[in-house]
């Protein structure tokens, strides 16, 4: 049997989306799109005698950050091998730079193994019949504001991401929020439908709790009723308190991992 590893092709992103919902991991619609558009050597496939029965990614943000995720294999081909050659030609990507990822708990014993250091627990909320609420203060990014939107988020992501932003906050079935104070960038936050019809935040930066509460309102109504979630860093009390405040509850965890050490800039803004 040959076993051989490739970059996928631009339609193959939907293989991604369609197993990470079979693992519960309930990713939005478009998020391979965007992050393809980032990095498209980003995405990788294991392919057996032309079947593929693995995938992985590992984004670059240029040579400030790498991302690893989606790393599924199988589940008849699990534990022959196949997704241990996947992850390391994966991480050779990203081997000369500070990388990340949300390691789910039956495989952050082999991340740690890999040289991958714990971080944090990520924590992913579930809410439903959450009331929005509009603020005067808080209005939809369009094209112009990209730049300022950016000139946020490098303040607070550990890398640049200009391709990657502007994809994102201007994907199809999504809502990206703003906060400013002239053309100060004071918070913003993104809701996209996802995979099992729900919708998640995420990213919900905002300098205090009152701005990210004001952004988390505004947000929800873009669900129209439906299930919100959003994944929020154990280590963020506010962030974990705004979504119990609102009846969120838990429904799934990882472990934020870093290798290259913890490239993190002000955690507190992070909801997501």
């Amino acid at each position: 049997m040959s076993y051989t590893i490739r970059k996928i092709i631009p339609k193959e992103i939907k293989l991604f989306m369609d197993w990470a919902e079979k693992e519960g991991w309930n990713p939005g619609l478009n998020d391979g799109r965007a992050f393809l558009f980032t990095d498209p050597a980003g995405f990788l496939v294991g392919e057996l005698d032309g079947e593929i029965i693995a995938i992985k990614s590992a984004i670059r943000y240029g040579n400030e950050f790498g991302f690893m995720g989606f790393y599924i294999v199988k589940p008849e081909f699990r534990g022959k091998g196949y997704g241990y050659k996947l992850w390391w030609e994966g991480f050779n990507r990203v081997m000369n730079i500070p990388s990340g990822m949300d390691g789910v708990p039956e495989q952050q014993e082999n991340y740690i193994k890999s040289g991958y250091d714990f971080a944090y627990r990520q924590i992913r909320f579930e809410g439903k019949d959450i009331i929005p609420k509009a603020s005067f203060n808080v209005q939809p990014v369009v094209e112009a504001d990209l730049c300022n939107i950016l000139d946020y988020d490098k303040t607070i992501f550990p890398a640049s991401r200009a391709a990657f932003i502007k994809e994102w906050v201007m994907m199809p079935q999504s809502l990206t929020l703003k906060i400013d104070e002239g053309v100060t960038i004071k918070g913003y936050g993104t809701i996209r439908k996802c995979v099992n019809g729900g919708f998640k935040i995420g990213p919900l930066f905002a300098d205090n709790e009152v701005y990210a509460k004001q952004l988390f309102l505004s947000l929800i109504d873009f669900a129209e009723g439906n299930p919100v979630y959003i994944d929020t860093p154990e280590i963020n009390h506010h962030a974990v308190e705004l979504a119990k405040a609102y009846g969120m509850k838990p429904v799934f965890e990882t472990a934020r991992m870093y290798h290259g050490g913890n490239p993190e800039r002000r955690r507190e803004k992070y909801m997501e």
